[in-house]
């Protein structure tokens, strides 16, 4: 019982702390729209009569003082109504999320990447960190921050795609309609087309995360209980494994799931070079041609999505490490 009221505490918190950073978010939103021009001016264009630009303006509510106006985005906020793009006649959410699903699944490959890579890589520099395998991954991790991601792009499309010809090096490719989502991990067309997006992406969080895991991997290793376990026998590979990777990678599941919002920001980079439909993109396209409404609803929607991502990451250490307490997580 005690259990359950101590959880239901920390759903509390969280759902509380989670509210007030998206009325933040939409206070910013809001701040961001009304200063950067009048959107009357992209509605009626120029050559409108001043009689007429008024009248609309009093329609829409432009001309009542900026708390009312505020109140009253709040609330069409809260029936998620973010306002009618200017470029596509639609509501911003309903196209900022038609773009949802190709940045997902760019973020989604990146991350796999960035873990199936910087786990055994950091690994193995913690454990043979005197061997020329260590050294060369620690030399590229450094070679890998240093390099701007949409140079890395160009160099993947130059290699794969342009000398080798082996991968496509533009688009989404194929994909498959399930509905409310656009996949295009369920065709092959697809995944080739994935594949130098998300090498691209992931090179912005690789040398960061090999680092961090053979850091934590060095630190576990200097623990009594790994010393321990090597004294009663136990194989290296279950020590570095069972015993201390499993360790390691508490701190990691916090900092991965902040870094993914990284991951979210640097889609507009990859996705400019690789000419990928999704929000990044779509946002740039928003900036090039003013429209203000659909600039606010994407800035909001990645604030929910970090919103989203780090109450995850709670839940997630929580669960992994037992020794934080539901009473005392603040």
């Amino acid at each position: 019982m005690k259990a359950l009221a101590a959880g239901a505490g920390f759903f509390a918190r969280r759902l509380f702390q989670a509210l007030l950073v998206m009325l933040a978010i939409l206070v910013i939103a809001f701040a961001v729209r009304t200063s950067l021009g009048d959107p009357l001016r992209e509605i009626m264009g120029q050559a409108v009569p001043e009689s007429e630009r008024a009248e609309l303006r009093h329609e829409l509510g432009l001309d009542a003082p900026w708390p009312l106006q505020l109140v009253r985005y709040l609330g069409r906020a809260a029936t998620g109504d973010l306002g009618t793009s200017i470029i596509y006649k639609r509501p911003t959410v309903e196209v900022v999320l038609a773009k949802f699903p190709a940045s997902f699944e760019l973020v989604l490959g990146a991350s796999l990447i960035v873990l199936l890579l910087s786990v055994p890589g950091g690994v193995y520099a913690a454990v043979r960190p005197g061997t020329l395998g260590a050294r060369l991954i620690l030399g590229l991790s450094v070679l890998g921050i240093s390099v701007p991601v949409f140079v890395t792009g160009i160099l993947l499309i130059t290699v794969f795609s342009v000398w080798l010809g082996w991968l496509p090096a533009f688009g989404r490719g194929e994909t498959v309609d399930l509905g409310v989502w656009q996949t295009g991990l369920l065709t092959l067309d697809g995944l080739e087309h994935l594949l130098l997006p998300a090498l691209t992406l992931s090179s912005i969080m690789l040398p960061l995360f090999i680092r961090l895991v053979r850091g934590a991997m060095l630190d576990e290793l200097d623990h009594d209980y790994v010393r321990t376990a090597r004294a009663k026998g136990a194989a290296p590979l279950r020590v570095w494994l069972v015993h201390a990777l499993r360790n390691a990678l508490l701190p990691l599941v916090a900092v991965g799931g902040l870094q993914v919002g990284t991951l979210i920001a640097y889609t507009l980079l990859t996705e400019t070079v690789f000419q990928w439909p999704g929000m990044g993109f779509l946002f740039l396209e928003a900036v090039t041609r003013a429209d203000i409404p659909l600039i606010t609803t994407y800035l909001v929607l990645v604030g929910l999505l970090f919103v989203i991502t780090n109450t995850i990451v709670d839940l997630v250490s929580l669960m992994l490490d037992p020794r934080i307490s539901l009473e005392a997580t603040p």
